[in-house]
């Protein structure tokens, strides 16, 4: 017997099964962004690895340890996209969109990280996003925090709270990033080895550590608000009165630096403790330096993305799952010489009402083995066509769900008395 070849580790199927879920989620968002202003764009899932290295930073654990790299047949070092920001602005500059314009996009698709799979974490995962460029000030990442607070609102989600954060301008970072070195230096056999290894790195991500060992060293850590500029402490006070003002809750997380190197002044998290270790469901914040390290002029940037497989988990377990019918009606079909016009009169049916959900029976079998199909599809009414309805140019229409008495209609009436029936 030949092996059956399974799934890449890491990596999953989404069955029909699961669709329900995913649809109610991506189609939700679909109608809050655009409610929003927001346009969809998409970008393609194999870039150029420099993008990645350039753009989220050389000493993250993305690019270090995460991203799928290979060398193409031209000798092209290229990558799977570990996240979309990047794409998106590069996609901007490209194609010229950020010459003196505002542009509000939102995505969604697959991203790839080479991972520990655990429950809510994949190597192939999905995320929707909302970037915003051009436009400066803290008006706008309110604007974010807000749509994505509707967002839950809509999918009728609880126990999502709002974490935020200032990092300052490049300048109050810089200066932030030297005076942590120099804390941590002094404690520096405290710390574990991999804290150690960002030091000279990218010692702002040791702050986020979930080592408990080294908490009570991170707890007495310098603050980043002590390095914050006037300007960039008014940018946070009008962010929180926005907020305020907007009835959005919030915690201020000193601690909050998100993994990426292009953040600057705020960020910010949507977190629950629903999920256990993985409680993040929607990050982001401002990115003004990215566009400048992409090769393009200094700009404003802010944006967020949250991860799909989260929010699907938390939709089926908090039971907020829309039911939706598969199947409105199912065309049994009887006889060797009625195929022909049952197919007929299906696409006649789906003209009439696109908005049908109509099933044919094409695989034969008896009645009795159709019907069982056809409730098995969750169908609301069955047509039943044999030789003596084709005959006489009918069609019988069984309720399925209601004890009512079958009914004989011409066929050139179905369409009218279905739409009656269902209420489309």
């Amino acid at each position: 017997m030949v092996k059956q070849i399974q799934v890449i580790r890491g990596m999953h199927d989404i069955l029909p099964a699961d669709m329900p879920a995913w649809n109610q989620l991506e189609d939700s968002y679909r109608l809050l962004a655009e409610s929003y202003g927001y346009q969809q764009i998409r970008t393609p899932i194999v870039e150029k690895s420099a993008l990645f290295h350039r753009g989220i930073g050389e000493v993250t654990d993305i690019v270090e340890k995460e991203m799928y790299s290979f060398e193409d047949r031209n000798g092209e070092n290229l990558s799977l996209r570990p996240e979309n920001t990047a794409s998106v602005v590069r996609a901007c500059l490209e194609n010229s969109l950020l010459n003196d314009q505002q542009h509000r996009m939102w995505y969604c698709g697959p991203m790839f990280r080479h991972e520990r799979p655990q429950k809510g974490r994949y190597r192939q995962f999905h995320q929707l996003g909302a970037e915003a460029l051009g436009i400066s000030g803290p008006a706008i990442e309110a604007e974010l925090i807000c749509l994505a607070k509707r967002f839950w609102k809509l999918l009728g989600l609880e126990n999502i709270e709002l974490e935020i954060n200032s990092l300052g301008s490049s300048e109050c970072r810089q200066r932030f990033r030297q005076t942590l070195v120099e804390y941590f230096h002094d404690h520096y056999d405290q710390l574990d080895a991999d804290s150690q290894r960002r030091l000279e790195s990218n010692p702002l991500r040791i702050l986020d550590s979930k080592n408990p060992d080294i908490q009570d060293l991170i707890d007495q850590a310098p603050k980043l608000s002590e390095s914050l500029s006037s300007e960039s402490s008014e940018h946070f006070l009008i962010l929180r009165d926005i907020l305020d003002n907007s009835g959005v809750s919030y915690k201020v997380t000193p601690r909050l630096v998100r993994g990426l190197d292009y953040y600057s002044h705020t960020v910010f998290e949507w977190v629950t403790e629903t999920l256990g270790a993985q409680g993040t469901v929607c990050a982001g914040g401002r990115y003004d330096g990215l566009i400048e390290q992409l090769g393009g002029k200094p700009n404003y940037a802010a944006g967020f993305a949250m991860g799909c497989e989260r929010l699907i988990s938390m939709i089926i377990d908090q039971g907020r799952l829309q039911k939706t019918a598969d199947c409105d009606v199912y065309l049994l079909v009887r006889g060797d010489k009625t195929q022909p016009v049952a197919q007929k009169l299906a696409e006649s049916l789906r003209d009439e009402l696109p908005q049908l959900k109509l099933q044919v029976q094409t695989a034969g079998g008896s009645f009795k083995s159709q019907m069982r199909r056809a409730d098995r599809s969750g169908a609301q009414l069955a047509l039943i066509l044999g030789e003596s309805e084709v005959e006489a140019g009918t069609v019988a229409i069984k309720h399925l769900r209601a004890e009512l008495e079958q009914i004989e209609i011409a066929q050139l009436q179905a369409g009218t008395k279905i739409s009656e029936m269902l209420g489309i």
